[in-house]
């Protein structure tokens, strides 16, 4: 014969476990009870019995007859007292143990079938004992005189049969408040196992175990970010991504977003003040695409994506981009000269010809020899000769100040680039739309032992003093965003940048009209190359 199988879904099993489990309680339960009840009925029962034994010998009639034997007054004093009592037997025995009285006359005579000799000798007794009438309660004291002269015992018995009657009647009861109790038992564990099946989605024990190794697999697998939230706030879970993205300390978990992460945007994000899809956020020199969505029981799972190699990807992608367009317009500009040179040529104005060259190729070179004369890092030098060119195509002119001085002597060339080319960038993006064919982009370089000083001013309609402070904002932009990549992170990352050099950056009204970016960062310079140089 096949054993069923034990069921394999949680509800199933919750609902036969705490099933057999109340039973097994109920059962106990009433077990438990009806044990001392039973030891009580009979202790009860041995205690009327006596107090019925006691009455009885307090009879000075009875205890006369029992002083001379007289059998027929013993008798039907008992009797009487049995019937009215209701007790099993009434025995009164002489000194010797010889009943005198009994409920079978045919045993009047005989000796007494339990020992006498206790109550004989002057003691009450209360005991369960096995006589001629089956299983009693009883009750045995001396038969006394009025002088205090023991002249018998009186034997007092309650059935058996009554008191498991009185069991009976108890036993009704608790059986039904026990079955009571298994009913409401019963019912509250199928509602729970009922919300049980919801909350688990029927799914087998074996499943959950699977699901939640899979889980962690796949958390701590993927190379995004995820962090879980409860309704409070509070961290829930954080995958190894997500530790590393935001910089969570290890102990993160149960702790509220707004205590392992300083406040900003960021902070918003995640705990959900600021809302929207592919939200764009700075953490450190890091550029993170955030999205939240809310969970039904209120919390929420946050997905956090690095873009900060996509960011770069990204902004070489325009910077070539406005290379080529300027080397497009370079190329017809080129052409246009040769035709000029060419018609030259053929009316024979050979030396100015020779002139006009001279003066084209001159004045590209004179640029490149500037910028390489007063800035002598090979980084920055490019980034400026090539931002000239991008701003020339603009109608923007992009020149060094006259005493802007870089020695090669810049120690993290690659943030130094990061923050001049945003500010460039911004600079002549805020220039450039204005069609004015003044349009001006100063920039200055300059050091000071150790720390580098560097200014960005342009001639734009500058920013408002009420919006200095906002500018550096993750997400805030006065431009509409590409489709491509997002506004609003470049001046945050400059900020940051500088910040974590211990450096400063301000903004204020520059000499040209527009904005003028300053920014200071201590310990950018190498000081012993500088001496040497």
């Amino acid at each position: 014969m096949k054993l069923p199988h034990w069921p394999r879904r949680v509800f199933a099993q919750l609902l036969l476990s705490q099933t057999v489990v109340t039973v097994g309680v109920t059962t106990v339960t009433a077990g438990l009870f009806l044990a001392p009840v039973s030891s009580e009925l009979d202790h009860d029962a041995m205690q009327r019995a006596l107090s019925i034994a006691q009455a009885t010998a307090a009879d000075e009639t009875i205890a006369r007859a029992a002083d001379t034997r007289d059998v027929v007054a013993a008798q039907r004093n008992a009797e009487q007292i049995r019937l009215a009592t209701g007790a099993s037997f009434v025995v009164v025995t002489d000194l010797d143990g010889i009943r005198l009285s009994h409920t079978d006359p045919g045993r009047i005579g005989h000796r007494v079938s339990t020992d006498p000799e206790p109550a004989l000798n002057g003691r009450s007794v209360t005991a369960i004992q096995q006589g001629t009438l089956g299983r009693t309660a009883r009750g045995k004291v001396p038969l006394r005189m009025a002088d205090g002269r023991i002249v018998g015992e009186v034997s007092v018995g309650i059935s058996d049969d009554s008191i498991r009657r009185r069991l009976l009647k108890m036993l009704t009861g608790i059986l039904l408040c026990a079955g009571a109790g298994l009913a409401a038992g019963t019912i509250a564990t199928l509602a729970l196992a009922r919300r049980l099946k919801r909350r688990t989605h029927n799914i087998a024990l074996a499943d959950i175990s699977a699901l939640l190794v899979e889980r962690e697999a796949m958390l701590h697998g993927i190379r995004e970010g995820m962090v879980a939230l409860d309704e409070r706030g509070r961290i829930r879970l954080a995958n190894d991504e997500a530790i590393r993205l935001l910089g969570l300390p290890e102990d993160c978990t149960g702790r509220p977003i707004a205590e392992v992460l300083p406040p900003g945007r960021l902070t918003d994000v995640l705990t959900g003040r600021i809302t929207g899809a592919d939200l764009p956020a700075v953490r450190d020199d890091r550029v993170l695409v955030v999205n939240r969505m809310v969970t039904a029981e209120g919390g929420a799972v946050v997905t956090l994506r690095d873009r900060t190699e996509l960011e770069s990807l990204v902004r070489e992608l325009d910077t070539t981009r406005s290379l080529t367009e300027a080397l497009r317009a370079q190329d017809h500009e080129h052409a246009n000269r040769m035709h000029t040179l060419l018609g030259l040529l053929e009316l024979g104005r050979h030396e100015q010809a020779v002139a006009f060259i001279s003066e084209q190729s001159g004045s590209h070179a004179a640029v490149a020899a500037r910028i390489a004369e007063q800035v002598q890092d090979p980084h920055v030098a490019a980034l400026l000769a090539g931002k000239t060119a991008v701003a020339d195509e603009r109608g923007v002119r992009l020149v060094l100040a006259p005493a802007a001085h870089l020695p090669d002597a810049v120690m993290d060339a690659r943030a130094l680039v990061t923050v001049l080319g945003n500010l460039i960038d911004n600079a002549v993006d805020a220039v450039a739309p204005r069609a004015d064919p003044g349009g001006r982009v100063e920039v200055t370089l300059a050091a000071a032992g150790s720390t580098l000083l560097l200014q960005v001013a342009d001639s734009g309609p500058g920013v408002p003093e009420e919006l200095r402070e906002q500018v550096f904002e993750e997400g805030w932009t006065s431009k509409d965003a590409p489709a491509h990549r997002p506004r609003g992170l470049g001046l945050a990352m400059v900020r940051r940048l500088v910040e974590r050099t211990g450096g400063r950056i301000v903004l204020d009204s520059g000499p040209l009209g527009g904005a003028r970016f300053t920014v200071e960062l201590p310990e950018a310079l190498l000081t012993t190359q500088l001496v040497e140089a």
